[in-house]
């Protein structure tokens, strides 16, 4: 019976380990309110932490990796963090089918089948390196110093990184600062932007990817003192595909803030990250001071107000337009009913009004008869031409009544030419 108990409450133990591993804020050990900066540090600290390569052989820290993986993708997006706090961790398994990759631990095969879908159109999620983030983490990259106002224009290897330092005084800092990279269009990469850490290391803070913008893909980060948005297009992607409809509602959900609204006086790591799958990423880095472009300042925190305020106002107009809808769906439904019914009482009248007769039903040998002899009748009838005076032609017809018919024809010849 102890054997039996002890079974039992190692299987129940079990089972609440699975379920406790299936919450996403468990597994990050964080609580249901943290902050989307607060999701992304967890992730990035436990990702890793069981990282496959740094674990190889461990297979206690490759389900931990995927779980921590499953609960970030759960998280990070918006509608999935909403879908699991209203209706729990199944039914997000079920819709959450993309995962981002790290293409630095795929093999050869595998990064050229990811290429091969991203190029069919199919968006491929990719993420920093582990073993990048693990080696600015221990603090063993190397910084390039740069000054504000310096542009830069280098080429970065695939799943590689070149790191930059900018030191900005009170001022620099007071006035706001901008990075911006732009490279080819048929190139990938990402922005990132990295904090110090109290052992000397970095940690991965802001991540920017870059988005086609014409002939240039670029990417930006924005430090001005008031929140800034970013516009994530894949965010809703799935909806968007699924339902057209239910994408439009949701589509400024991938309106999000940066975490980071302001830089504070002192040192301050940058860098690019190579994102294409197979070869190296030539790109152009500028660092400035946003002090000469107030009026454009001021303009973006009045249009992203005005986005935000949309954003509100399509949630309450989405409530009101599948109310209106399920009333104009209702509406059309009994409209169908009603044209059908009218046309079934006309056509009921119409057969009454059309049994009004005092003719006998004819049978059908009759009416054949009938038909023969209208048509032998009509063989037989001929037109007989009298002529009449000049001009004139009467037309007699076999039951002798006459009509006379008027033609404008020239019947008189010239005697002088006779």
């Amino acid at each position: 019976m102890a054997t039996h108990s002890s079974r039992s409450e190692n299987k129940d133990a079990g089972e609440e380990d699975e379920l406790r591993r299936r919450n996403p804020y468990e597994v990050l050990g964080i609580p249901s309110n943290s902050t989307d900066q607060e999701i992304k540090s967890a992730y990035r600290r436990m990702a890793l932490r069981y990282h496959p390569d740094k674990n190889p052989n461990d297979p206690v820290a490759a389900d931990m990796f995927k779980e921590v993986t499953f609960a970030y993708e759960v998280l990070s997006d918006p509608e999935n963090r909403r879908l699991y706090d209203t209706t729990g961790s199944e039914a997000v398994g079920q819709e959450n089918e993309d995962l981002e990759l790290d293409l630095s631990s795929l093999g050869a095969v595998n990064t050229i089948f990811a290429a091969l879908f991203n190029k069919l159109g199919v968006q491929i999620k990719t993420t920093v390196s582990a073993n990048l983030l693990g080696e600015a983490l221990n603090g063993t990259v190397t910084t390039l110093p740069l000054m504000v106002g310096q542009v830069v224009s280098r080429k970065v290897e695939k799943q590689s990184a070149h790191f930059y330092s900018v030191t900005l005084t009170e001022e620099e800092a007071q006035a706001g600062l901008i990075c911006k990279v732009q490279s080819s269009a048929k190139n990938k990469f990402k922005l990132l932007y990295f904090e110090q850490v109290e052992n000397g290391g970095l940690s991965l803070a802001l991540q920017e990817d870059s988005r086609k913008t014409g002939k240039l893909s670029t990417a930006g980060l924005y430090f001005f003192g008031f929140p800034v948005y970013r516009f994530d297009h894949r965010v809703n992607s799935r909806a968007l595909s699924r339902d057209p409809e239910t994408g439009f509602f949701k589509r400024l959900d991938a309106f999000q803030p940066f975490e980071i609204t302001e830089l504070k006086a002192g040192s301050h790591v940058f860098a690019v990250y190579g994102d294409n799958f197979f070869k190296s990423v030539s790109y152009t880095l500028e660092i400035f001071s946003s002090a000469p472009f107030a009026n454009e300042k001021e303009s973006l925190r009045s249009t992203e107000a005005q986005i935000v305020s949309k954003r509100t106002e399509l949630l309450k107009f989405e409530s009101e337009y599948h109310e209106v809808f399920a009333q104009f769906t209702e509406m059309a439904s009994k409209c169908t009913g009603e044209v059908q019914e009218i046309d079934e009482l006309l056509k009921r009248r119409n057969e009454i009004c059309a049994a009004y007769t005092i003719f006998p039903p004819s049978k059908q040998g009759s009416s054949k008869n009938r038909s023969w002899s209208k048509g032998k009748s009509k063989k037989k009838s001929s037109l007989l031409m009298e002529p009449r005076e000049e001009g004139e032609v009467a037309v007699r017809e076999e039951d002798g009544v006459k009509k006379k018919k008027w033609y404008n024809i020239q019947l008189r010849l010239d005697k002088k030419k006779n």
